[in-house]
């Protein structure tokens, strides 16, 4: 059992491990989306996961642009994405705050990846983590984020993970300086990766997700975002 979270492990083992891919929503060297994603990599790992790294700058790709799309197919960036997030079972994504909203960089790599088919955004699950200088540690765009990735039929788990005034949140160690936070986060991601073990690992569980009442995923509805 994690001391940390409280949360037994490890999520699993050998050949079946659970993959995970982090991605950190910024391009900036030093952002503190990216020590996040760091923190959050590493609870990953703790669980017996397997971490797949990876952030904005790995995968370079213009405006969305439908003539271009028609007259090239989707950029190469698009493609190594949807790569990354096919090889995976679970998903986390730690983003800026932009304008209280989602980074531009980050929403349009979510427009060009959906128009793959099958796109892989659908029933992937899905965590959602921020971090800012605000108060409010840049929860806005995550509800915002939220939108587009339940759209594509993403799985977002209901917990977010918000860290506020991250400039200072950090201790010399890289690890976030609050005990409470760092309690917080872990129990946070370990019950996200049991979740995703879960619906992996159990295949009677797939069928059985709700969005809201009457849509299965294996109902029409569910298949808005490949028509």
């Amino acid at each position: 059992m994690d001391e940390t979270s409280g949360v037994t492990g490890p999520v699993t083992d050998g050949a079946g491990a659970l993959r995970v891919l982090v991605l950190a929503g910024s391009s900036r060297d030093g952002s503190v989306n990216a020590r996040l994603a760091a923190l959050v990599a590493a609870q990953v790992e703790r669980s017996g996961a397997v971490v797949d790294r990876a952030r904005m700058r790995d995968f370079e790709m213009p405006v969305y642009d439908g003539d271009a799309e028609a007259e090239h197919g989707p950029p190469e960036g698009a493609g190594l994405l949807r790569e990354r997030l096919l090889a995976a079972q679970a998903l986390v994504i730690a983003s800026p705050e932009y304008n209280a909203s989602v980074p531009g960089v980050l929403k349009n790599a979510v427009d060009w990846v959906s128009r793959f088919r099958p796109q892989p955004f659908k029933d992937k699950q899905t965590l959602l983590v921020s971090a800012s200088p605000s108060m409010v540690g840049g929860n806005r765009g995550l509800w915002a984020l939220r939108v587009p990735l339940e759209h594509l039929g993403a799985r977002v788990y209901p917990d977010m993970f918000s860290l506020a005034q991250a400039h200072a949140a950090f201790g010399e160690d890289g690890d976030l300086a609050d005990p409470g936070l760092r309690e917080r986060l872990g129990a946070t991601v370990d019950s996200f990766l049991a979740l995703a073990e879960a619906d992996t690992r159990y295949l009677c569980l797939q069928r059985r997700w709700y969005e809201f009442l009457g849509d299965e995923s294996s109902a029409v509805v569910t298949q808005r975002a490949e028509d």
